[in-house]
């Protein structure tokens, strides 16, 4: 039971590795979708939820998992949402992904204006414990999990596939930020560290995936336009450099005319980039 002051007792949250799993819906040929499964039922906060996208039969060799991670500037986002460039798609996205032979997990984290960072990076840690625990039920291979994230997801993907434990087998990283040191005030970095840089310089560094590298990080896809305005194709070179001195793989590929979300670039290059994404995430979990 837990007891807050001036409370009765109540019961405590239940524990999501127990809870019975939603009925399936069939979004596609082919796909299963397991809608707002919580994976997070903590005391005082929301239940945290996360999307999984399923063969529609159980394969003879349980799939892969790509998580992914949305983007929103660590503010606002929708956990299915790719990015404007993809919302017209049909099949979706995360449909097509699973037609390519993996099952997606699309996870809600705590934004910046319910909590600062670390917050996010321990929800999306345990985003993935709750996969490896219920990676029977759901006929997945836990073991084998790449990260995918864009904008601030892409951060965060970025900073879990550097810090989980076992490794993840690769990252993908769409125009991510991966340098808060810098964060000036009144800057969606600030409020993802509850100040500014120059106040919190451990927390800068700490939510950092530039200095979170260290020898025996997993392989990195990193693709940035080289015209983002909002975060400078500079934050994916950093993070390519940083990696390939610890002896790394980092495969960094820049779209010419590409600002952030991929506007400006043709529909050839972001069909391009979705392609090399999964070629790069099937390369890594065969």
């Amino acid at each position: 039971m837990s007891v807050h002051p001036g409370l009765a007792p109540f019961p405590a949250p239940p524990d999501p590795a127990g809870l019975p799993l939603p009925p399936a819906a069939h979004p596609a040929d082919g796909v299963r979708l397991l809608r707002a499964v919580p994976y997070a039922v903590r005391d005082g906060s929301r239940p945290l939820e996360l999307d999984l996208w399923l063969p529609g039969e159980p394969p003879a060799t349980p799939p892969p998992v790509i998580l992914f991670v949305h983007g929103g500037a660590w503010r606002t986002g929708l956990r299915d949402d790719l990015g404007p460039r993809f919302r017209t798609w049909r099949p979706g996205p995360f449909a097509r992904l699973v037609r390519a032979g993996f099952a997606v997990a699309a996870a809600d984290y705590r934004l910046s204006g319910e909590a600062v960072f670390p917050a996010q990076l321990d929800d999306l840690t345990e985003a993935l414990a709750w996969l490896r625990t219920r990676a029977g039920d759901l006929g997945i291979d836990a073991g084998r999990v790449v990260p995918w994230g864009e904008s601030a997801g892409g951060h965060l993907a970025a900073l879990l596939a550097l810090t989980a434990s076992p490794t993840p087998r690769g990252c993908v990283v769409w125009y991510g930020a991966t340098d808060l040191t810098a964060a000036p005030p009144r800057t969606p970095e600030a409020a993802l560290l509850g100040a500014p840089a120059a106040d919190v310089p451990d927390l800068a560094r700490a939510a950092s995936p530039v200095a979170r590298v260290a020898p025996g990080a997993p392989p990195f896809l990193i693709l940035h336009g080289v015209r983002d305005t909002v975060i400078p194709v500079t934050q994916g070179e950093a993070l390519a450099s940083a990696l390939r001195a610890a002896g790394s793989e980092a495969v960094l590929r820049t779209v010419p005319g590409a600002d952030h979300l991929w506007t400006g670039a043709a529909e050839q290059d972001v069909e391009e980039c979705f392609t090399a994404s999964v070629d790069f995430v099937r390369r890594r979990t065969r």
